[in-house]
Formats: structure tokens, sequence, C-alpha cells
């Protein structure tokens, strides 16, 4: 991941730890309530994206963040989505102390 892309991500993963909020942020489709958020940056040609959750009380949890490939417009591949919700659960089982 270039440089320049990673100081983004790191400068939004700041601001949540914090309370704030990156311009960039938004929702992740199809995780409604689970204040599952994304920061989305292009660079030279490529999109970039980060996927994050504040759920878990003050902790802020990294899920992924990957290179978007998917030839089907914005839409969030389906592996990715799905290493998403692993590591979410993952999270809120870490959050509770280890039990699910």
């Amino acid at each position: 991941m270039p440089e320049d892309v990673q100081d983004i991500f790191g400068y939004a993963l700041h601001l949540a730890q914090g309370g704030g909020k990156h311009p960039q942020a938004k929702p992740l489709k199809g995780f409604s309530g689970a204040g599952v958020l994304e920061v989305v940056e292009d660079f030279d040609g490529d999109t970039y994206r980060a996927v994050y959750t504040v759920k878990f009380g003050t902790a802020v949890y990294a899920l992924h963040c990957f290179q978007k490939k998917s030839t089907k417009g914005i839409e969030t591949p389906q592996h990715d989505v799905e290493l998403i919700k692993t590591r979410l659960q993952a999270a809120a089982a870490h959050a509770n102390g280890g039990k699910k």
C-alpha cells in the first residue's frame, strides 16, 4: 500500500481513537448499526479501503485494509465482506473478554 494511502488511513484511525471521524469515513453498507466505517482513497489509478469499527467501548478495531480489485463497480467483493464479518466477530469476542 502506498505511503500516502497509509498516512490517510492512519490519520483516520487516529481521529477515531480520539472520538472524531475522518471526513472520508462513512458507514460500510451491509453493516448497519454495527459501527463499521470505511475510508476509501484513490491513488495512482487504484482504489484502497480501510475498514474499522468503533462499536466496542473506547477501542478502535482495524478490521481490514485492502486494494479494491473488483470489476463490479464500487461494490465490496464478497470475500472481503466475509473477512470483515469474521474479524468483527473476533473484535466483539476480544472486547467482551474472550466470551462470545
